[in-house]
């Protein structure tokens, strides 16, 4: 009887040894998913020994998700893990290929890790310049078809891309070489808050998580802060976006990130009520009838004067806002190199983007504040 009762004790020591280990194992498998409040492009998963990246909407319409696993050296995948893409992290070498990544790499203060860029003529920062000048970052042509031979040469852990319809032949034939390729599709993003988000999908390939949440949580209660300000005025301004090009007037959609930020800062898109991607493509007798008595005009294309405009089109002038020099443009301000700074730092910082409106529309609302990007047009 006492063999038996010593038996039994023994089965069920194990048995609970072998639950308590395939807990533990499955605990480990379904990881811990890194919370993304804002953005709908993407998401993060980490495991013990890997992390997963999901790209939703690499592009618009895209047909298909992109997995990206992210380890480090000499870890042990599961053997049923399916992924587009391995990368070995943290990153000692990058390529980025979009000057909307570059404010996240400076962010994190990993800038030094960049080794190579397209059209580096546009990169504005004066931190990245530097590096740019010193011979750190080589240039790598134009961004459809990246200089591979120069790229093969530098042997960045991986390259971050983007493309707006599909992948393009130059990211088929860098993978091929072994070169990671992972797309980034923080321009898809509609909400701006959502755009800045992205520097979570950095921060994972860095092991700074941590901190890519910090950050981006002190831009999102600068954001809400002045948002809450704005919608303390009782005036909303009748706002116009965009410009001619050949005939054509190219303006945001009312769904889009421009339109949004217009929105937040309490003042009245008066192309709000329409929707697409891309830009709203109008004739200019539709725009005069529609928009010749708004308060504002935003973000005339790129013209930078008064006489610039008149010497483009005499037709300008029948606007009140430009009657009244309330035009402003954000393409005046760029780095020494001419990129404008609006498309570089923008989508990092769309508190900063907001505060500026806020001070066009509403200046009583923000008195002492200076604007980053936005200023009237000379």
């Amino acid at each position: 009887m006492k063999k038996i009762f010593f038996l039994l004790s023994l089965l069920f020591i194990f048995a609970c040894k072998e639950q308590k280990t395939k807990e533990s194992n499955l605990s480990s498998f379904q990881g811990k998913e890194i919370e993304v409040s804002n953005a709908n492009g993407f998401s993060i998963t980490n495991y013990d020994d890997y992390k997963i990246v999901t790209v939703n909407n690499p592009w618009p319409k895209a047909e298909k998700k992109f997995i990206y696993v992210l380890s480090r050296k000499g870890t042990q995948l599961p053997t049923d893990l399916e992924y587009d893409q391995k990368v070995t992290i943290p990153l000692k070498k990058i390529v980025v290929t979009s000057t909307t990544h570059i404010p996240s790499l400076e962010s994190l203060e990993v800038e030094n890790t960049l080794v190579g860029f397209p059209n580096t003529k546009y990169v504005s920062s004066k931190k990245t310049r530097a590096l740019i000048d010193a011979g750190q970052v080589k240039e790598l042509g134009k961004n459809e078809s990246i200089n591979t031979e120069v790229l093969l040469d530098i042997q960045p852990d991986v390259v971050i891309g983007f493309a707006v319809e599909s992948g393009t032949k130059t990211f088929e034939t860098i993978k091929k070489s072994g070169i990671p390729v992972i797309y980034n599709g923080d321009w898809t993003e509609a909400d701006p808050l959502g755009k800045a988000e992205w520097i979570k999908f950095f921060g994972a390939f860095y092991d700074k998580e941590d901190l890519a949440t910090t950050i981006f949580n002190q831009i999102k209660t600068e954001y809400n802060k002045a948002k809450k300000l704005a919608s303390k005025s009782d005036h909303q301004p009748n706002v116009l976006c965009g410009a001619m090009y050949k005939d054509v007037w190219y303006l945001p959609y009312g769904d889009s990130w421009q339109a949004k930020f217009i929105d937040d800062a309490n003042a009245n898109y008066l192309y709000t009520n329409t929707s697409g991607n891309g830009s709203i493509s109008l004739a200019f007798e539709s725009v005069l009838e529609k928009s010749h008595k708004a308060d504002y005009w935003i973000a005339p294309g790129a013209f930078t004067s008064y006489d610039a405009m008149m010497n483009a089109s005499e037709h300008y002038n029948k606007f009140e806002a430009f009657q009244q020099k309330k035009i402003y443009s954000f393409a005046g301000v760029t780095g020494e190199t001419g990129g404008a700074l609006y498309y570089e730092l923008a989508p990092n910082r769309p508190d900063l983007v907001l505060k500026d409106l806020i001070k066009i529309f509403h200046p009583e609302v923000l008195p002492n504040y200076e604007t980053t990007f936005f200023k009237p047009l000379e």
